[in-house]
């Protein structure tokens, strides 16, 4: 089962199976920006709207995109807002979107799974206004090292999804390459029990 096939499968329990590090990234993001508007915001990865409907309160015009139909489709099924538009999109290729048009992009849980992050890191430049924002959410590449990657529980068994192994210094070298810089690194932990290994790595990234 590719990517693709089990997102659109993991559709169906996403927003009600447990799942720690969906809830803390939802978390993360939401501490991050709690204080922020923003005129137009691009969420890459945006699966079944869980964090859709909060950044809608962050903007009046949200492009949520997916490469799942069948987690678009759950989003649209919650979110009738007019300020928002689903797109299906595979973001490994080229982002049809106007350059300089979004002053916030974000990005959670999707990196793991791409292989070239400079592709993603250009095209998020790309498209970003000058002193735009690039969110990323990811699994802490700690947790990578001891073998947690993306997987989902169905009637036949787990599901574990293809991941990539990406640094921190990885996510340095892509931005630096295309023209963003770091302003904001943080690291979130089960429980805020900091004596633990951290289970998510947020990162914000300014165009300059």
């Amino acid at each position: 089962m590719d990517n693709k096939e089990a997102y659109n499968n993991w559709a169906f329990t996403y927003d009600t199976a447990e799942n720690k590090t969906r809830d803390i990234e939802a978390t993360a993001l939401k501490n991050i920006f709690e204080h922020s508007d923003f005129k137009n915001i691009l969420e890459i990865g945006c699966g079944t709207g869980k964090n859709t409907e909060w950044l809608l309160t962050k903007t009046h015009n949200l492009t949520g995109v997916d490469f799942s139909e069948a987690m678009l489709n759950k989003a649209k099924e919650k979110i009738k807002s007019g300020n928002v538009t689903f797109k299906k999109i595979d973001i490994r290729k080229e982002w049809e979107f106007e350059d300089n048009s979004f002053d916030l992009i974000t990005c959670s849980l999707i990196l793991e799974h791409i292989e070239d992050m400079d592709f993603v890191f250009r095209q998020a430049s790309m498209k970003l206004t000058k002193n735009g924002l690039f969110y990323i959410g990811e699994l802490h590449p700690f947790k990578q090292y001891l073998g947690s990657k993306a997987r989902f529980e169905t009637e036949k068994g787990t599901v574990v999804l293809d991941c990539y192994m990406h640094n921190i210094s990885d996510f340095y070298k892509s931005a630096r390459k295309n023209n963003l810089i770091c302003v904001e690194l943080l690291e979130w932990f089960d429980d805020d029990a900091n004596a633990n290994i951290p289970r998510l790595l947020t990162m914000v990234f300014k165009k300059i």
